[in-house]
């Protein structure tokens, strides 16, 4: 590929150039309207904060004064956790005391762990005990299933994802032998419960994962359809990351007298540099994505776009001029999807390209950038994509295309 002298330069009150100034199939039609911000475009600006000094909590316990079985302690203390996390140190004893919560809390926090740690312990010392997790997308069942067979190792405890885009044949097998946990997709879920595979009147424990990510993508009545499936006298988890009218009612009618827990403290991370890049009229946005992909600086990448078919045509264009990069989307067949997620993951890919439903609740180590090929559709959108970066305590960088 020849060499590229044009560097990247954020938006300071002049526009970012890229290398060409030609059109092709990526520019905007002549006449089309330049795309609109649903927001004030300052929210896309905001610089990291540089500085050493950060806010510090100290939890009440380590995970080793939790009461929970002792196979399961091993198996934390073999995944690294020492300290838990906020959400992790408020939520764990009241679930272990067989209390209902909300928990509030950023995407990236450790909630995960923080409800399947006291579930698994559950389990162990309740045999019988069937939990049903139910997620917004594919990949947040499987990142969820991952986590649970190493804090579940050498425990016996099986596991079940059910999801769409993966044949029922196998998962309708897998439901028919003793299974203590049932994570998948409201969909999926209920085409089971219709089908008489899955009868939940035997689950006496739910947890509802990104429901406010779930009542977005249109699933309020399948929720209501599995709640109303199960057992009155229930222990009921919900996290979300966001409370409104909507979620309120929810927590309303499936909880009861449920603890809150709320750990979130900003929409965005202190930690993500936040920029835009001004496309002038004529200039191709492509192409200017591919100058910023081929800076040094720029080596684990994850690229929102609007629609599936404008990820498979900027992967084709990204790809034909030499960048490693794969796309996850909804038509995509789930194998392809988890196996450009594990490549992109080892750093196999410099860059992922993404819709916003295929990356909800994605889970990746060291994203040095999230890019916003598209705007995003509502604002909390943005803050979930952005999400992905400036994890950790690590500093991240988020960049708006704006035409």
């Amino acid at each position: 590929m020849p060499e590229r002298s044009r560097g990247f330069r954020p938006q300071s009150g002049r526009p970012f150039h890229g290398r060409s100034q030609h059109t092709n199939r990526f520019s905007r039609p002549a006449g089309k309207r330049p795309q609109k911000s649903f927001f004030d475009i300052t929210k896309f600006v905001n610089k990291a904060v540089i500085t050493e000094e950060v806010e510090v909590y100290i939890p009440e316990h380590k995970f080793r004064d939790f009461a929970v079985d002792e196979l399961l302690k091993n198996n934390i203390e073999e995944k690294g956790y020492i300290t838990p996390t906020p959400i992790q140190d408020k939520s764990i004893p009241h679930i272990l005391r067989g209390e209902d919560i909300v928990g509030i809390a950023n995407t990236g926090t450790g909630k995960t762990a923080a409800f399947l740690i006291p579930l698994i312990d559950k389990i162990l010392k309740a045999p019988m005990t069937k939990v049903l997790i139910v997620v917004p997308t594919r990949e947040l069942a499987y990142q969820i299933d991952e986590e649970l067979r190493a804090f579940a190792k050498g425990s016996g405890l099986f596991s079940v994802v059910c999801i769409g885009g993966a044949g029922m044949g196998k998962q309708i097998s897998e439901l028919r032998h003793k299974h203590s946990f049932v994570i998948g997709t409201p969909g999926r879920l209920k085409d089971h419960i219709e089908s008489r595979n899955l009868d939940l009147s035997k689950f006496n424990t739910v947890v509802l994962d990104e429901a406010d990510r779930m009542l977005d993508m249109g699933f309020i009545n399948d929720m209501r359809f599995m709640m109303d499936k199960m057992p009155k006298d229930r222990h009921t988890l919900f996290f979300s990351a966001t409370l409104s009218p909507e979620i309120e009612r929810l927590i309303k009618d499936f909880l009861t007298m449920p603890a809150r827990i709320s750990v979130k403290t900003r929409d965005t991370s202190k930690n993500i540099d936040q920029d835009v890049i001004r496309v002038a009229p004529g200039e191709n946005k492509a192409e200017i994505l591919l100058d910023l992909l081929i800076q040094e600086d720029f080596d684990k990448v994850l690229v929102f776009t609007r629609t599936k078919h404008g990820a498979d045509r900027l992967t084709k264009f990204l790809r034909e001029s030499g960048v490693s990069v794969e796309a996850i989307h909804g038509n995509k067949l789930q194998n392809a999807r988890q196996k450009a997620l594990a490549d992109f993951k080892a750093g196999k890919t410099k860059a992922l390209i993404a819709t916003d439903v295929a990356a909800r609740g994605l889970d990746i180590n060291d994203v040095s950038h999230v890019i916003n090929f598209d705007l995003p559709a509502t604002y909390e959108d943005y803050v979930h994509r952005i999400g992905r970066t400036g994890r950790a305590q690590k500093k991240g960088k988020a960049l708006t295309f704006i035409e």
